[in-house]
């Protein structure tokens, strides 16, 4: 199957990886009877087309699992290359007959390559190779409540949902505090490589960005309150009960009942009210 089939092109290079995710999400969704048909054919007449169907269709599967691990600092193409071997197998043992889709049948594998993967390049953890370390590997993160050490009870109980030791959370839980990452990445063979900086660094916390943004809030703020200066009493209450209350914003009949006016007098005052607030902001 994996000989015939022709994959679309992917690499570690951001434009190509973008390319990719664009090209897999334009490959049409199969209909239950749709993926019936073709794991009929590939299981009952080695159909190679029918696999390529099968697995073109459930590339957007990977795309979406691999960004679950980006947080490991591996590039996000690996990952998927890996996802998509793990597919490609799912495919090739899937059984229609088994009365489960595709989809639900293939995460399994698809997850088993992407551990197998992180587990074999990421130096943390090369010595996580029985079943209960891979477990607490991939749950420890999402299991605990915060960034603080675990204390004994939680440990307990984070141990009795894994089927674990108490002393295996608190080894794993050490390794996790005490890895040793390169924040900058490290290029390979030529091809563009992805650290931690990659994803960690936020492009708005620049010190000028930060401060263009608190003189722009200021000056809205102190632009809207001059433009509500510029109403009267009744257009200005009419304005900040449909636009400027957080809980609650009055309705057209609320306010016309308030005032006892028709509700189209209501937004006929707010309309109005609307310009002339603009006018007072282009000032």
């Amino acid at each position: 199957m994996t000989s015939t089939m022709r994959l679309p092109a992917l690499s570690n290079n951001a434009t190509s990886l973008e390319n990719y995710i664009h090209t897999v999400n334009s490959y049409p969704m199969l209909t239950l009877e749709e993926e019936t048909t073709l794991a009929t054919q590939l299981r009952d007449h080695n159909d190679v087309d029918a696999a390529g169907r099968l697995v073109l269709s459930h590339l957007r599967v990977v795309v979406s699992i691999a960004r679950k691990y980006i947080g490991y600092g591996l590039p996000q193409a690996d990952l998927i290359q890996e996802g998509n071997i793990g597919l490609m197998k799912a495919v090739k043992r899937f059984d229609p007959d088994r009365g489960v889709r595709l989809v639900s049948f293939a995460m399994h594998w698809i997850k088993a390559e992407m551990h197998e993967y992180i587990l074999r390049n990421w130096r943390m953890v090369k010595i996580a190779t029985t079943k209960g370390q891979r477990k607490l590997f991939f749950n420890l993160r999402s299991l605990k409540t915060g960034s603080n050490s675990l204390t004994t009870s939680e440990a307990d109980a984070m141990a009795e949902t894994l089927g674990v030791k108490r002393e295996e959370v608190l080894e794993m839980e050490t390794r996790f505090n005490g890895q040793d990452v390169n924040l900058e990445p490290l290029g390979e063979d030529g091809e563009e490589a992805y650290g931690p900086l990659a994803y960690l660094t936020d492009p708005e916390a620049e010190p000028s960005q930060i401060l263009a943004r608190e003189q722009n809030e200021q000056l809205s703020s102190s632009g809207l309150v001059h433009a509500l200066d510029s109403l009267d009493a009744r257009s200005r209450h009419i304005v900040e009960a449909r636009w400027l209350r957080e809980d609650n914003p009055a309705t057209l009949h609320d306010l016309a009942a308030e005032y006892d006016i028709s509700a189209e007098r209501v937004r006929q005052i707010e309309q109005k009210a609307m310009q002339k607030m603009k006018l007072a902001l282009a000032a």
